[in-house]
């Protein structure tokens, strides 16, 4: 039995749905609201009831019958049927007991056959504390189990960010937080000698540094700890996360002892939760480990090969969360002793090329793949959507780990991502000039009209003003849009785009703007504030990814009440709802253009 998370359910024939502060929820078809239909967390169907209740990991089994008053709130945990002297002559087969001795379950069979037998059910509660009455979450049928949860990420908002894994991994922790789960959050200390150093100026150094060994030799890492939004934040400081750039990367390209910066981060990650005593106690061996994507994958193999055969971390759980699955952490094979793991273990991360792929007649092929490892050893796999988690068990999406991912299809799922909805709310967003809601629309006008002086374009707030925010690379189709744009510029339209990537597509953008002075503009680079302005002041905003396993800017701007057009795959599929003008007689319905080319 392996421990999992508390997620959002439906029951059958209902609609309940448990709510995650901070997240974006369904709303129903007929609303009129931004927001789009489908957003957040997905869904996973639970049985009306069930002779089996997990708690933790150890599995109870009882057959308890529960009348139509218990069901009602009764104070009587023992009635099992509605005939009193069937009550009274009922045969007791059995008792559950818990640690403690208390009975926390039964089995009774009536004596009398007239008893009017009610559907199997029994409760189970572990959260000592009585419900409130008041929470519409609550569901008192269900255990209330909390765990110890390490999220491992290369990146974390807002200490550290490049796309969407920063946003996931900055919000998703605190939402689960306030669910009552302890969270802890492992991530590099970056500092590159700038303005950017003060975001972890609140972070303190926790205990002495430890001593982990990896690349052939004895590595020395400390801890720095911020406790915020109940969420402890640990940050892994060495010298090789020192440097100007990105968490990846500079003006040069990828850092090329990548694989070296991820395995420590990696090994420190595992240690810190029996080292670090946070809030005056460690975390303990007891934890759910969620690694995310390639630069965490090392996590559940460490588990697996490193402490598991001492009887450490017997109990935990491993979580591998695939964001991209086009970035796997593929390093030559003779890396192997770089990682850290016995000899023994190459088998789970070893990697063969397929021929294509070669660089010559002699190449055998052969590598090691961070990622293939977690995907082998974790206990269960995540993707950001139900679309993606589909498509990467496919040739075309699977970057060669397809049959692995299909051979492992029981324990793949997708939960799309959700939302920041304090940060991205016009109503409040500090970023913005002018504030809006959906009672009241005036303030995106506004924000149009401050976004077009602040650019240098004409003020019209009749002309369509498009957007495109996001990396520039291959993946985002990026060489489609702007190939396209001078067909564009033609049209009475006005165009921005804000995003940094490869060489190529800047200089393209530079050039665009030179050349269309009155229509578009590019902003070269990456800025939080302007995001937000160009996502509230554009009427469109457009997202041509060849693949996308969920994307954020689309819910960003529904939530902001700007039409989406993408592509449709992966999570622009899941979440954006094809606009219908013949839907509801005439009056339409759905949430933005999903295109197939």
């Amino acid at each position: 039995m392996h421990s999992g998370l508390c997620l959002p359910y439906q029951m059958a024939g209902t609609s309940t749905r448990i709510s995650i502060p901070g997240f974006v929820l369904d709303k129903p078809r007929n609303s009129s609201a931004i927001v789009p239909r489908q957003v957040g967390f997905g869904r996973t169907t639970l049985p009306q009831a069930s002779s089996s209740w997990f708690v933790g990991r150890k599995t109870r089994r009882f057959c308890g019958i529960v009348n139509s008053k218990s069901r009602e709130g009764s104070s009587s945990s023992s009635s099992a049927v509605e005939d009193d002297e069937g009550d009274k002559n009922a045969v007791l087969l059995g008792t559950e007991k818990d640690e403690s001795g208390a009975v926390v379950g039964f089995r009774l069979i009536p004596d009398s056959g007239n008893a009017k037998v009610n559907e199997p059910h029994a409760t189970v509660s572990i959260d000592k504390k009585k419900a409130d009455p008041s929470d519409s979450t609550a569901d008192s049928r269900f255990p209330r189990v909390t765990f110890n949860i390490i999220f491992v990420t290369s990146e974390a908002a807002p200490y550290s960010k490049t796309g969407g894994l920063g946003d996931v991994c900055g919000s998703l922790p605190i939402a689960l937080a306030a669910r009552g789960h302890r969270v802890m959050v492992v991530s590099p200390r970056y500092l590159d000698g700038g303005a950017s150093d003060k975001r972890f100026s609140n972070a303190v150094p926790v205990r002495e540094p430890i001593k982990v060994y990896c690349a052939g030799g004895v590595q020395e890492v400390s801890f720095y700890h911020e406790y915020r939004e109940g969420v402890d934040w640990v940050f892994v400081d060495h010298p090789s996360y020192h440097r100007p750039g990105t968490p990846y990367g500079d003006q040069f390209g990828a850092f090329g002892d990548n694989q070296f910066r991820f395995t420590l981060l990696c090994h420190a990650a595992c240690e810190a939760p029996l080292v670090l005593p946070l809030g005056g106690f460690t975390y303990g061996e007891k934890c759910i480990f969620l690694a995310n994507d390639w630069h965490a994958g090392l996590v559940p193999v460490l588990l697996a090969a490193k402490y598991r055969p001492h009887g450490v971390y017997k109990d935990a759980r491993s979580i591998v969360v695939i964001h991209n699955l086009a970035h796997q952490g593929v390093e030559p094979a003779a890396t192997y002793d770089n990682l850290g793991l016995p000899p023994d273990w190459y088998g789970a991360v070893g990697w063969i090329f397929p021929t294509w792929a070669r660089t010559h007649a002699l190449d055998t092929g052969e590598a090691v793949n961070v990622l293939k490892g977690a995907i082998v050893t974790a206990d269960r796999i995540l993707t950001v959507s139900q679309g993606y988690s589909w498509e990467i068990t496919t040739v075309e999406g699977g970057y060669g780990l397809d049959e692995l991912l299909s051979s492992r299809k029981t324990v793949l799922n997708g939960i799309t991502n959700g939302i920041d909805m304090c940060e991205w709310d016009p109503s409040s967003d500090v970023h913005i000039p002018s504030h809006y809601s959906l009672d009241d629309l005036s303030g995106k006008v506004k924000c149009k009209i401050a976004l077009q002086e602040e650019l240098g374009l004409p003020v019209r707030a009749d002309c369509p003003l498009i957007g495109f925010v996001g990396r520039l690379d291959y993946q985002k189709g990026i060489d489609i849009l702007l190939s396209a744009t001078p067909e564009l510029m033609q049209e009475d339209v006005q165009f921005v785009m804000l995003g940094s990537g490869e060489r190529q597509y800047e200089d393209w953008m530079r050039q665009l703007e030179s050349q269309y002075k009155e229509k578009y503009r590019g902003w070269v680079g990456f800025n939080v504030p302007i995001s937000h302005r160009i996502t509230a002041g554009c009427d469109i905003l457009v997202m041509p990814s060849r693949f996308e396993p969920c994307g954020l800017n689309q819910l960003y701007a529904m939530r902001y009440g700007t039409v989406p057009v993408v592509h449709k795959t992966g999570g622009l599929r899941d979440t954006v709802e094809n606009f219908n003008p013949y839907a509801r007689e005439g009056r339409g319905e759905g949430t933005g253009y999903v295109t197939c080319s």
